[in-house]
């Protein structure tokens, strides 16, 4: 594979990753907006389930070398530092 050709799938990878972490963050605003509370066992599961999947997908794509690891972890915790930002200011109403 050429260098092109690799820098091309780094960014793909890049590019879709962000986009789960951000619609991980919009489905959890929009449950606790419309339907469930943060200490709700429903909330935690799909927070949970959410975050194991784009984690699986950061590792997937650190195995294949489309990205690195501490870019990894800094789109995860990115994504802890929202969704905590929106727990505090739905606990805070």
């Amino acid at each position: 594979m050429d260098t092109k050709s690799q820098a091309s799938f780094q960014e793909q990878a890049l590019e879709l990753l962000l986009k789960d972490a951000d619609k991980i963050a919009r489905l959890i605003k929009v449950q606790m907006d419309h339907l469930t509370m943060p200490s709700c066992p429903l909330y935690e599961e799909v927070l949970d389930t959410q975050m194991f999947g784009l984690s699986r997908e950061i590792d997937f794509a650190v195995k294949l070398g489309l990205i690195d690891r501490e870019r990894g972890k800094e789109i995860l915790d990115t994504l802890e530092k929202e969704l905590s930002l929106l727990h505090e200011a739905y606990t805070n109403k």
